[in-house]
């Protein structure tokens, strides 16, 4: 620790920590306590007033629902079928619902145990849901062997079974039983340490939750309760069969994640934004909005096909690196017009990268939307559009096209498919390296040598995995490392500072000798070049099931990676955290629109809005709990004033002279308080 600085303690009365923790009265505190109250309460009820568990779901998404009182409502098409047991999983629920009912308990008491029985409630939850797993699993199995069935009858009843699970009322609880758990532990000084590190996900955290309760009431609103018995249902029957389709919905939302043909598809839909939202978010950092993601990755897209198609066959596979050079090129450029406009004349970004998107949507239609053109009277030939009215390039040459990752990683002999294990020794390798010689000089080189060195010992090493089907192409990789490189440019790199200072304050950066001008340039140039590199999925990767450059290229990517960056606060792990779960939901979407009637994939425009609705008001958080000021600062505003006006009295001015602390992460306010009041003491 620097010298002067003295260790802090967070306290029950200083705003640092928000009031959720104190360490002078080991209990927690009482807004832990009200958030723990709040989740178990709402998970017992939850409990009590939601569906247990679906037994089974037919493809109108009809569903048999089991409650924690052991009644079964069948929704579905399918009668008299033989249900899972289901013996255990209510006796479990309702050991789930006293657990609940002894976290409310001790959260009204402040105890200091409620974290305990939160954890047990979690589990208790997760037990259940394990146990009703293993049920339809057998069940499906039963239905496989049995050789008296159709094939078709067999099919749906294999799909009936798969589509069972948890539904609300085990959901909530391990929620709740996550949170209240946490809660209680932040009573603890090194738990509340590692909590308050993930204080910046508390916005989109917050952010997602407020837009599924909207998204909840509008699927509520729009859709009418399924019911394919046909039987007329009660008040309680029909209001069990509304909870169950706002399940059902959220549930294939984000049903992709938990099967790898569906979730290698949400990959696909996530690798452009993963470039899109770099771009935005490296512009963020730096202070500039960059709106022009769209013309970006359509230039960069014209510049690898023009590479890929033209470049000299000669060239071999040197044509793939030179096509994906010039992606990045030719984004670059497209991002350093508004970045010199703006360095030079001072002329906004904003209305630049947009005119600019115009102007490259119009180059990219002359290219390739006709094979000949008028001028001055006379008509010209363009080489460029493929014969035929579709507006398209002509293919890639076969040495400019990225493999798909499933060809890649592909080991298997005979036609089968096993993917290789080496990637994931490699990171396993290198994080576990890397934290075991975290004090040893030079251990990210050492780790990663290793790891490459394990990677390729068991390059060889597959995994089967038969049904197996993507066309997620190896651009994925390269937006991969493209977040390599912006976090160590932005956070590792004497540029990466100067570019951040830029963004934080222009006039002091320039006050300490950084060139505005040119890091204008400089951040717009590398935010145009990730934008760019994103053209290589479509045209490079064949991500529109052809190699070429094609008039259908869904440049609105360009503007949803202005949501994406918003969602990932401006973090490389944020954007691609962002852009998996817009691809999740976005794949999601398309089963949800096939199942009911008036949901469809809007409602994933709908939720996208909300979220970034939710995280430009700040997820509607205090500023003292998304960003309290510095401990040392709250402690000298403790002892003598108040840390929301920050005035200090002589003695407190005295002792903060006395106590250095560093200027960085002040509150501006504060910090300007203590600075005039410096000033008058020394003129005195």
């Amino acid at each position: 620790m620097p010298p002067g600085i003295r260790p802090f303690r967070p306290t029950q009365s200083g705003p640092y920590n928000g009031g959720v923790t104190h360490v002078s009265d080991s209990r927690p505190s009482p807004v832990a306590a009200k958030i723990a109250l709040t989740a178990s309460a709402i998970a017992a009820a939850g409990l009590l007033l939601f569906p247990l568990a679906t037994l089974g779901r037919d493809f109108n998404a009809g569903g048999v629902l089991l409650h924690l009182t052991g009644s079964v409502l069948n929704l579905s098409t399918q009668r008299e079928l033989p249900l899972p047991p289901t013996g255990a999983v209510l006796a479990l629920g309702w050991v789930t619902l006293a657990l609940l009912v002894a976290s409310v308990i001790g959260a009204l008491r402040r105890a200091r145990w409620f974290w305990l029985t939160g954890l047990l409630a979690l589990l208790t939850a997760a037990l259940a849901v394990l146990l009703l797993a293993s049920g339809l699993s057998a069940e499906t199995a039963r239905v496989v062997a049995d050789t008296t069935l159709r094939p078709g009858f067999k099919r749906q009843l294999r799909n009936f079974y798969a589509g069972g699970g948890m539904n609300l009322g085990l959901f909530l609880p391990i929620l709740a039983g996550l949170i209240t758990a946490a809660a209680g532990l932040s009573a603890r000084p090194v738990w509340w340490e590692r909590l308050n590190r993930l204080r910046g996900l508390l916005v989109p955290v917050v952010a997602i939750s407020l837009a599924v309760l909207v998204g909840a009431v509008v699927v509520l609103i729009v859709q009418p309760a399924v019911n394919g018995s046909g039987a007329p249902l009660s008040l309680w029957g029909g209001w069990l069969a509304k909870s169950d389709l706002v399940y059902f919905v959220y549930s294939t939302l984000f049903a992709p994640i938990t099967a790898l043909n569906p979730f290698l598809d949400s990959l696909k839909l996530a690798t452009p934004l993963i470039f899109t939202g770099l771009s935005v978010a490296f512009a963020f950092r730096t202070g500039l909005f960059n709106v022009g993601a769209a013309g970006q990755l359509t230039m960069g897209a014209i510049a690898a096909m023009l590479v890929g198609v033209y470049g000299p066959p000669a060239l071999g596979w040197l044509l793939l690196p030179l096509s994906l050079i010039a992606a990045g090129l030719g984004g670059a450029l497209w991002g350093a017009i508004p970045g010199v406009l703006k360095a030079r004349f001072g002329s906004s970004e904003v209305i630049n990268t947009i005119m600019l998107n115009y102007v490259a949507s119009s180059v990219f239609l002359f290219m390739i939307g006709n094979d000949t053109f008028p001028f001055l009277g006379r008509e010209y030939h363009l080489p460029f559009k493929a014969p035929g009215n579709a507006p398209q390039s002509e293919e890639l040459q076969q040495a400019a096209r990225l493999p798909t990752l499933l060809d890649l990683f592909n080991v298997g002999q005979g036609g089968a498919t096993a993917l290789t294990i080496a990637p994931l020794v490699a990171l396993a390798a290198f994080f576990i390296l890397r934290f075991a010689l975290r004090r040893v000089r030079r251990s990210s080189l050492i780790a990663l040598a290793a790891a490459v060195v394990l990677g390729a010992l068991t390059w060889r090493i597959g995994i089967p995995i038969p049904g197996v089907s993507s066309q997620l192409n190896a651009s994925f990789l390269v937006a991969l490392v493209c977040v390599w490189v912006f976090g160590v440019l932005m956070w590792r790199t004497a540029t990466g500072y100067a570019l951040r200072a830029v963004g934080l304050s222009p006039r002091a950066a320039q006050y300490g000798g950084i060139s505005v001008a040119r890091n204008t340039v400089l951040a717009m140039t590398l935010a145009g070049m990730f934008a760019g590199l994103a053209g290589t999925h479509y045209v490079n990767g064949g991500a529109l099931d052809a190699y070429r450059l094609q008039g259908n290229i869904p440049v609105n990517v360009g503007f949803d990676g202005i949501a994406v960056a918003l969602m990932g606060q401006s973090t490389p792990v944020g954007v691609v955290a962002a852009s998996v779960l817009f691809g999740t939901i976005d794949t999601g979407g398309l089963e949800a629109d096939q199942q009911l009637d008036k949901v469809n994939k809007d409602i994933v425009t709908i939720l996208k809005a909300l979220i970034v609705l939710f995280i430009a008001a700040g997820g509607f958080l205090s500023r003292r709990v998304t960003d309290p000021p510095p401990p040392q600062l709250v402690a000298a505003a403790d002892r003598t004033g108040t840390a929301e006006t920050g005035h200090l009295s002589p003695a407190g001015a005295a002792e903060e002279r006395a106590t250095p602390v560093p200027n960085v992460g002040r509150s501006s306010e504060v910090n300007a308080q203590v600075e005039i009041h410096r000033e008058r003491e020394e003129s005195k």
